[in-house]
Formats: C-alpha cells, structure tokens, sequence
C-alpha cells in the first residue's frame, strides 16, 4: 500500500494510475483527517448498467400490469427475505 498526497497525486497521476492498474493499493491524503482509495473499476461495479436498467424496466412494467408483492408486517419482510 502506497500512501501519497494530494499534491503528489495530481503531479504524477499517471504514474498512481498505472499502479493501481497492476494491483497496488493507493491512499490519497488530502489534509489531516481525509483520505481517498484509488482503485480501478469494471463494468460490474456501475450500479445502473444496462443489465440493471432492463431489471428496473422489467419491475417498472410488473408494477403496472398488478403484479405486486405487498407486505405489512416485518414478519412479512422476513419471509420475503427467506429469514
């Protein structure tokens, strides 16, 4: 793990980059009490990628054709969850 400054990180971000591209932790400290990971993301870690566009499409329709799942209690939850 490497741990740098933000001002070393905006001179050499390319370099900070490239390391967290082969696996190398970065920390970047931004003043006394702040830090930042780098770390380099897929197409798995977007939220709102397409497959879960179409997830939320396909609910949206469910919703309004009636086929909901209402619950009012917690005990409700619990089964839903499988618990």
């Amino acid at each position: 793990m490497r741990i740098i400054s933000s001002r070393e990180f905006r001179q050499n971000q390319r370099l900070y980059f490239d390391m967290a591209d082969n696996g190398e932790q970065i920390i970047v400290q931004r003043g006394k009490d702040k830090a930042y990971a780098l770390t380099p993301i897929g197409e798995d870690d977007f939220y709102f990628n397409a497959a879960m566009i179409n997830k939320i499409k396909e609910s949206l329709a469910q919703a309004d054709n009636g086929q909901l799942t209402s619950i009012a209690s917690s005990d409700g939850i619990k089964h839903l969850l499988g618990l």
